[in-house]
């Protein structure tokens, strides 16, 4: 089965959530809401890539997916839908504009115009502001985790420290890291 504009992709491990931790030798379920996005899986295996691609992405390789793509909802009836990315059984399609990582088992590669930034612990000993405000991440600054071919072009690497525009902290769980997806045009200043 080959789509001819689309990657065809199945949840990892078959669940639509990622939903359940462990804790010592008790699992919780950390949500119960199939509408809340950041309970969903947003871990891909490709079955297929599309027939026009040629790009590095093979079958069989893990993806980073939009927190849509497996989530299911409920119309303005009640009713419960699968999303617009359901295709049959347990395959899902997806444009390359849904997914931000992949790898091969090793590490991770960003395609594209996305990258991953890593927040960076704040030096101040005040977790809270009079406003109730979170400091103990400094705020519009990260060090780049995951770049791509255009930023390290224009000489922003992996490892770099970067500011970035408010409110394109994309937050993702990448193998126990917090990481901000955004895309390039987000990043402001290599400091």
């Amino acid at each position: 089965m080959k789509s001819p504009f689309y990657f065809i992709v199945k949840p990892l491990g078959g669940k639509r959530y990622d939903n359940i931790r462990k804790y010592g030798d008790n699992e919780f379920i950390i949500s119960s809401s199939q509408e809340d996005h950041t309970a969903t899986n947003r871990f891909a295996v490709v079955v297929s890539t599309p027939s026009y691609y040629n790009g590095e992405i093979k079958k069989g390789d893990l993806l980073i997916v939009h927190h849509n793509v497996f989530r299911k909802y409920y119309d303005m009836k009640g009713v419960e839908k699968f999303g617009p990315s359901y295709f049959c059984d347990d395959l899902y399609i997806i444009g390359e504009d849904q997914y931000f990582l992949y790898s091969r088992g090793k590490s991770w590669k960003a395609p594209g115009e996305c990258c991953f930034i890593k927040p960076l612990d704040s030096d101040s000993n005040t977790l809270f502001n009079h406003n109730g405000e979170n400091h103990a991440l400094k705020p519009l600054m990260g060090e780049v985790r995951y770049g791509n071919q255009t930023l390290s072009k224009l000489g922003v690497k992996e490892g770099d420290t970067v500011s970035f525009q408010p409110g394109s902290e994309y937050e993702f769980s990448i193998d126990g890291e917090t990481l901000y997806r955004m895309y390039n045009r987000n990043i402001c200043v290599k400091i």
